[in-house]
């Protein structure tokens, strides 16, 4: 149903069973899935594709111009899975042509009110970014990493699969898998292990990844001696070797 104030571009394609609230706008370029709902005052600009199932809330921006001096623009994108839901007042932005030239937002991710994506940034799967979550351009955020409200995320870095960030934490470097950080000096406090029981990890993994950990933040290892440890580790469980090979990709270095 599109209620009869909503405006809609005649080049952008709406699947089936699609709600468009009143006073929304879907602009040129815009491809929406099936079964989406917009409420009202909702604002989603192109070239943007929209998967089947997602949600957004009054007040989202969706697919804008990016904030970037840089950006002169050109014809950038947005894509975004299937079962996402925006609350109020979340924006999101289109990429760059200095990187990719496209946002990626991945499947059944929960954006809470007033979070904002950046430029270029790459968003797995099932995570959550809580109230006035910032997350500047280039980041790139693993399948079930959480962020506490007011997470603050400096652009390029990388945060983990299962990672957790407590809130107000202010993110200046990548954050490895399963890791929870907290506060200004984003300062590790452990593994997700809540967070990986939840999601039906054994007990003896748990206890794999807190050794893990314990080579990584606890023995004085360099970050080159921990990855030769934890390569050794790594034959047994999957789980080490996604640490290995997240410390061996990180650019700007991980919290310490």
């Amino acid at each position: 149903m599109i209620h009869e104030s909503a405006v809609i571009s005649p080049n952008a394609t709406i699947g089936e069973n699609v709600t468009v609230g009143p006073f929304s706008i879907v602009g040129d370029n815009v491809v929406i899935g099936d079964n989406c709902r917009l409420e009202s005052h909702v604002v989603v600009k192109g070239p943007t594709r929209i998967g089947s199932g997602n949600h957004f809330y009054q007040f989202t921006s969706i697919g804008e111009d990016c904030q970037d001096k840089k950006y002169a623009g050109e014809l950038t994108e947005l894509v975004i899975g299937d079962n996402n839901v925006f609350r109020e007042g979340v924006t999101v932005h289109r990429g760059t042509v200095q990187d990719q030239g496209i946002t990626r937002i991945g499947s059944g991710n929960l954006l809470m009110v007033n979070a904002h994506v950046a430029h270029d940034c790459v968003i797995g799967d099932n995570t959550i970014l809580a109230n006035n979550v910032a997350v500047a351009g280039h980041v790139e955020i693993g399948d079930h990493a959480i962020l506490g409200g007011t997470t603050a995320v400096h652009q390029f870095c990388k945060i983990g699969k299962h990672a957790f960030t407590g809130g107000g934490a202010i993110v200046l470097r990548d954050i490895p898998p399963f890791v929870m950080v907290s506060g200004t000096k984003h300062v590790p406090q452990g593994i997700n292990s809540e967070g990986l029981r939840r999601r039906g990890y054994s007990k003896e993994t748990i206890m794999a990844i807190k050794r893990a950990y314990k080579v990584i933040y606890r023995d004085n290892n360099t970050i080159g001696e921990a990855v030769t440890k934890l390569k050794d580790m790594a034959t047994e469980h999957d789980e080490i070797a996604l640490l290995v090979n997240f410390l061996t990709g990180s650019e700007r270095g991980i919290v310490r």
